[in-house]
């Protein structure tokens, strides 16, 4: 047996600090997590201490204390329609974390090994791309308040492992993986875009049908035997978002806030929903063809990240965690760690403000538990959204101005990477 060279050390060095360094940010961010884990809110501890996650009340609100299915078994009576409102393969990763754990703080403490174990395989692949620009992912802020916050780490789990495939020209699984991650939040089925236009830019027809011939099957596969057996209960997610008005956190709220007052808006959601979706497409064509004019040849499939960004900007809703979906794609596609910062400070002043405006607003609502509680004004909050569009915007500008950079190998890619490499060829 050969010694390992030099290279495979320091390349497993790099790696072991990859993973080491996305397991401390978790270690954090379940720390800052815990005093909520248990479920005990009644003295406001979850603006009070930002420990705030969905984790803890959807335990609750989707009824999985004991063995009910989503979708399947029917939500109590009594419900609103919001039980099983969350796609598929997020509603059975919290069907498996309430099988693991029981009781408010089992459910969280199972999830936060579930979702740490998502992270840590998104930052193996970025490592296996990017080298150890994956610290872009593996050292965020973002990453240490979010991630046991909801389930998008599923998702973003499955789009990094899709791009990865992609990458190595394993256009049926990056199909699937797409597929899947559609299943679980709708951001990775707008990577088949890109994906799609890069093997039409390689001439390579037959690898693009397939690409979005396994998104299909597979996002077809996932929802399917629910839709089939329980349509009504399968279709909440759709009707929940159509219905949905627009979330605290989106520059509609602030522009809505800001013409009429009060803290609701009485903008029509379906009326929103179809600007949304125009200015989603205008957004997304006009940067298309602005960079396609500054550098015809791009790689095509980078046009992931400003995808992802022209959907945050103009979607209706834009969940805190939502972060996490462009995390990845700092380290693939816009490696500028000013840019970085930018976003990741403007996304930490939106978490402190969002939830300390919140016991702000249960305390003068006259909510005992928050008493003499002084979180930050509403414009302080609308101030910190701003912040983050215009870092957002400046991140699209840069990825058209700037001339791609070409990924850099990692000095090895461990053995997951020989094997994944090996089974591309």
């Amino acid at each position: 047996m050969s010694r390992p060279g030099t290279g495979q050390i320091v390349g497993s060095f790099a790696l072991g600090v990859v993973l080491l360094s996305t397991s401390t940010v978790l270690l954090f961010g379940l720390v800052a997590k815990q005093p909520c884990a248990d479920g005990r809110w009644s003295d406001g501890r979850q603006y009070r201490r930002l420990c705030y996650s969905d984790i803890v009340p959807l335990y609750g609100t989707e009824h999985l204390q004991g063995g009910r299915l989503p979708f399947l078994n029917a939500c109590p009576a009594e419900t609103d329609d919001h039980c099983d409102e969350y796609p598929v393969l997020t509603m059975y990763l919290m069907r498996v974390g309430a099988w693991i754990g029981t009781g408010y703080g089992g459910f969280f403490y199972a999830n936060v090994a579930l979702l740490s174990v998502l992270a840590l395989l998104t930052a193996w692949f970025l490592y296996l791309m990017a080298g150890t620009r994956a610290l872009y992912f593996a050292l965020a802020p973002t990453l240490l308040i979010y991630a046991f916050v909801n389930w998008d780490l599923l998702a973003v789990a499955l789009a990094t492992a899709a791009t990865f495939a992609y990458l190595r020209d394993r256009d049926a699984a990056s199909g699937a993986l797409l597929g899947l991650g559609a299943a679980a939040k709708f951001y990775p089925g707008l990577l088949v875009i890109p994906f799609v236009l890069g093997r039409v830019r390689q001439r390579r027809p037959a690898e693009a049908t397939q690409l979005v011939v396994w998104s299909v099957v597979a996002y077809a596969g996932a929802n399917l035997p629910f839709a089939v057996a329980a349509p009504h209960p399968w279709a909440t997610f759709f009707r929940f978002n159509a219905a949905r008005p627009v979330d605290w956190d989106s520059l509609w709220f602030a522009a809505c806030q800001r013409l009429h007052g009060g803290t609701g808006c009485a903008w029509s959601p379906h009326l929103i929903d179809t600007v949304s979706l125009l200015a989603f497409a205008a957004v997304a064509v006009a940067v298309w063809f602005l960079k396609h004019a500054r550098e015809p040849d791009f790689p095509r499939w980078t046009f992931g990240l400003p995808l992802i960004i022209a959907f945050l900007l103009t979607n209706k809703v834009y969940s805190p965690q939502y972060g996490l979906w462009l995390l990845p794609w700092f380290a693939l596609a816009l490696p500028d760690w000013r840019l970085f910062a930018a976003f990741e400070a403007a996304d930490v002043a939106v978490f402190v403000t969002r939830f300390t405006w919140f016991g702000r607003l249960a305390a003068t609502s006259g909510d005992p538990a928050f008493a003499g509680f002084h979180g930050a004004p509403l414009g302080a909050f609308e101030l910190a959204v701003v912040v983050r569009v215009a870092a957002l915007v400046a991140c699209l500008v840069v990825w058209v101005v700037r001339e791609t950079e070409e990924l850099p190998a990692p000095t090895t890619t461990g053995s997951l990477g020989m094997v994944l490499s090996r089974a591309s060829r």
